[in-house]
């Protein structure tokens, strides 16, 4: 029984020494947190929210390369703090777009900038544009995969609170559910899914793999419980079609998960129209 064990541990070492295998992990994983979410940044119209935050990550990059830490802590934190102060001032006089559009850009330049001008740094900034996942370590993968049990397990115990809020705000004030508390919870989740997804998809594609397949699943389904689960299926497909596309055509995995993301999204569109037409045929 115990060589039974040790043989079935050391066939998943083995499997994980397979960078394919680690590369297709990862994506699963990011794909699973990212596209529930995503039911709700579509929902809450939140997509400038999620760019602001994503953008944000590069400066994180580069606060990591200056003080020599780990690239997830850097950008975990600074994409903490930039969602955050978005929360904070989103009920401010001036506009939430604007403040969105000041932080996503600003943070991005700067992050850019600053890289550039760390002595010494040897960095490929594509590699955080838009995504890596070949290059996934046994480590990304467990953090990647511990950020999407978090993110997962929140919306679980919250889903009923967090779906009040987002579709009646004054009901959910009724029922003795705080809007804000709830908007709150979401913006760290949507900083924890930037801080895991940056390595698999890059921070200009992690708003996209967000609401795409969201925004896909939302013409298959009746019920917000089952768009989120169509979300899922949706941006497991993507993650593992898209590396697929890029072995087969050597393209870059992030853009390649992200196109297939689109084509299923246009299947989707396409199929409920098709489907509209025929219900309201005699």
């Amino acid at each position: 029984m115990t060589m039974t064990i040790t043989i079935t541990i050391n066939r998943c070492t083995t499997m994980l020494d397979d960078f394919l295998i680690r590369a297709a992990l990862a994506a699963v994983g990011t794909a699973l947190a990212a596209s529930v979410l995503g039911c709700f940044v579509v929902w809450r119209r939140m997509a400038y929210f999620g760019d602001a935050t994503a953008h944000a990550a590069i400066l994180g990059v580069a606060i990591a390369l200056a003080l020599n830490i780990s690239i997830f802590a850097g950008v975990a934190a600074v994409s903490l703090v930039v969602a955050l102060l978005i929360h904070r001032l989103s009920d401010r006089a001036q506009g939430t777009d604007t403040i969105l559009g000041v932080l996503a850009h600003g943070a991005l330049a700067t992050g850019l900038v600053a890289v550039t001008l760390i002595p010494g740094a040897r960095i490929n900034l594509e590699a955080y544009l838009f995504g890596d996942v070949l290059t996934v370590t046994r480590t990304d993968l467990a953090v990647i995969w511990v950020g999407a049990a978090v993110v997962l397990t929140v919306l679980w115990f919250h889903w009923s609170a967090l779906l009040t809020a987002t579709l009646n705000p004054d009901l959910a004030t009724a029922s003795g559910i705080d809007p804000r508390r709830e908007n709150l919870i979401l913006t760290l989740l949507l900083a924890g899914v930037v801080a895991v997804a940056i390595k698999v998809v890059g921070a200009l594609l992690i708003t996209a793999l967000l609401v795409i397949p969201a925004a896909g699943a939302r013409r298959l389904a009746s019920s917000p419980e089952g768009m989120a689960l169509r979300a899922a299926v949706l941006g497991v497909m993507a993650a593992l079609g898209g590396l697929v596309l890029s072995m087969r055509l050597d393209t870059p995995a992030g853009p390649s998960i992200v196109v297939t993301a689109v084509v299923l999204f246009a299947c989707t569109t396409i199929g409920g129209k098709l489907q509209a037409i025929g219900g309201s045929s005699p």
